[in-house]
C-alpha cells in the first residue's frame, strides 16, 4: 500500500446509519399531515365556491311568486293567566274519522249537523251517519289543480228559513235547500266588485230575517289554494262585503285587510267583526245605530292567527286559531314579518306546502268576551287530538271543532273543561 492510498483510506469518513426515532416519524407526518390539509382546505373552499357562486346566482334570478310587504308587530302576548297552557282540547273526541276531509265550518238544524268538504260536497250527519245533500262544483276533487272546478265550501250558516248559505272559495255564495239539495247561486264570483274580482270568498254571516249577508273575500289576487302565498305577502286586499237579498246589490263595506276571514254578527246584529288573518286581530264594523258605517279595532295582538268566528252561549264569541303565535317560544310569521327579502328567497327556494310544514301544530281556541276580553282558551300542543282547526261551533253544550284539512270532526263536551 502507498503512502497515497492510505492517506486516501484515512481521509474517508465512515457512513453512519440512519437512526429513526418517534421524534423524526412525528416531524414527517406533521409536515405530510400540513401539507395534505392544505391541499384539501384549497380544494374543498374552490369546490365550495364553484357550487355556492352559481347556486347564488341562480336565487338572484329566480323570480319569487310573492311581492311581500314589511308587516310590524307587537310582541304576542304572554301565555300566562287566560291564556296558560293546557290540554283542555285533547278531551275531545273525533268522530267520522276517515269519513269526510276538511269539514272547514259547521252549522246545525236541530240535531242534525252540516258541514262543506274538500271535495266540494255539503254533507248531512244525522243519527251518526253522512249523506251528501250537494255539490257545488265538478268532479274530478281531490288534488290542489282541481280544486277551482271541484269548489271548496268554507263559511256555513242556517238561514231563516231553514236553508243553508254557503261561501264557496271560487264560486261565491249559495242558498242550499237542505232537504231537496237544490242550490241557488245568489253572488257569482265571476261578477267584480267594484272593480276587483273576488278570486277567495271565505266566510259568511246572515241577518236574522233573512235580508243581509255579510261576507269576506279574503283577495282579489290570491285564491284559496294559494293562502300561504297570501298570508306570507301580507296583501291587503282583501274586504269584507254586504249582500241584499232583496235588492241583489253587493257592497263593499271595508277594503284594505290584510286575509279578511271569518265573519261573525254581534247578538244584537249592530256590527260584524271581521278577522284580519295576517295581523292577528279582529276588526268591527258598525251595520245600525248612532256609529253605522264606523269601524275600530275588536281585539288586536292575539296569541294566533284568527281563522272562522263564531257565537258562545255566554254572549261571547268562539275565535279558532289556524296558527299560534306562543310567547314564550318562536312564530315564524312575528319573524319574518319586517324581512320581505327572507320571505322571497323562502319560496324561491321551497313550495308553499314545504313552507307550511315548518308551521307547529299548536292547536288553540279562544272564548273572547262581548268587548273582546279573553275569557278562556283551550289548547293542544302538537295538535294531537285536534289539529288544524278552522272553527268552534257551540252546539247544545258541546263545542264542535271543524277543520281545513282533518279527516274527521271533533266534538268537546264544555263540562269536561
Amino acid at each position: 500500500m502507498t503512502m497515497e492510498e492510505g492517506d486516501g483510506l484515512r481521509q474517508r469518513r465512515p457512513i453512519r446509519p440512519q437512526v429513526i426515532t418517534d421524534e423524526t416519524l412525528v416531524q414527517e407526518t406533521q409536515s405530510s399531515s400540513t401539507y395534505s390539509g392544505k391541499v384539501f382546505r384549497a380544494t374543498f373552499t374552490c369546490l365550495a365556491l364553484s357550487l355556492l357562486i352559481p347556486s347564488l346566482a341562480a336565487v338572484c334570478l329566480l323570480e319569487s311568486p310573492i311581492e311581500p310587504q314589511s308587516l310590524s308587530f307587537q310582541s304576542p302576548p304572554l301565555m300566562t293567566g287566560v291564556l296558560e297552557p293546557n290540554v283542555k282540547l285533547r278531551k275531545a273526541e273525533r268522530l267520522y274519522e276517515g269519513e269526510l276531509v276538511g269539514p272547514e265550518s259547521l252549522a246545525n238544524i236541530g240535531d242534525v249537523l252540516f258541514t262543506g268538504t274538500a271535495d266540494g260536497q255539503i254533507l248531512k250527519i244525522e243519527d251518526g251517519k253522512i249523506h251528501t245533500v250537494a255539490r257545488l262544483g265538478k268532479p274530478p276533487c281531490g288534488t290542489r289543480d282541481n280544486e277551482p272546478n271541484c269548489g271548496r265550501p268554507l263559511g256555513l250558516r242556517v238561514g231563516p228559513n231553514g236553508t243553508l248559505f254557503v261561501a264557496d272559495a271560487y264560486q261565491g255564495i249559495f242558498e242550499v235547500n237542505p232537504t231537496t239539495g237544490a242550490v241557488q247561486q245568489l253572488v257569482s264570483s265571476d261578477t267584480p266588485i267594484q272593480g276587483k274580482k273576488m278570486s277567495f270568498v271565505n266566510d259568511l254571516a246572515v241577518t236574522s230575517d233573512g235580508r243581509k249577508i255579510y261576507f269576506s273575500d279574503s283577495s282579489s289576487k290570491w285564491q284559496r289554494r294559494d293562502y300561504p302565498y297570501l298570508v306570507m305577502e301580507g296583501t291587503d286586499d282583501g274586504r269584507l262585503l254586504e249582500y241584499d237579498t232583496l235588492t241583489k246589490e253587493v257592497k263593499v263595506l271595508m277594503g284594505g285587510l290584510r286575509f279578511a276571514n271569518g265573519v261573525q254578527l254581534s247578538p244584537a246584529e249592530d256590527f260584524v267583526l271581521v278577522a284580519e288573518t295576517t295581523m292577528a286581530r279582529v276588526r268591527r264594523y258598525y251595520v245600525s245605530g248612532l256609529t253605522k258605517g264606523g269601524v275600530d279595532m275588536f281585539v288586536d295582538n292575539l296569541p294566533g292567527f284568527p281563522d272562522n268566528i263564531r257565537l258562545s252561549s255566554s254572549g261571547g264569541y268562539w275565535v279558532a286559531m289556524s296558527a299560534v303565535r306562543l310567547n314564550p317560544g318562536f312564530s315564524m310569521m312575528d319573524f319574518l314579518a319586517d324581512k320581505p327579502w327572507a320571505k322571497k328567497i323562502i319560496f324561491k327556494l321551497f313550495s308553499h306546502d314545504t313552507v307550511m310544514k315548518f308551521v307547529p301544530r299548536y292547536s288553540l281556541v279562544l272564548e273572547l268576551g262581548e268587548k273582546g276580553s279573553y275569557k278562556r282558551s283551550f289548547h293542544d300542543p302538537n295538535g294531537e287530538v285536534a289539529p288544524y282547526i278552522s272553527e268552534a261551533h257551540e252546539h247544545d253544550g258541546y263545542l264542535y271543532l271543524g277543520s281545513f284539512r282533518s279527516p274527521f270532526v271533533c266534538k268537546l263536551n264544555l263540562k269536561d273543561v
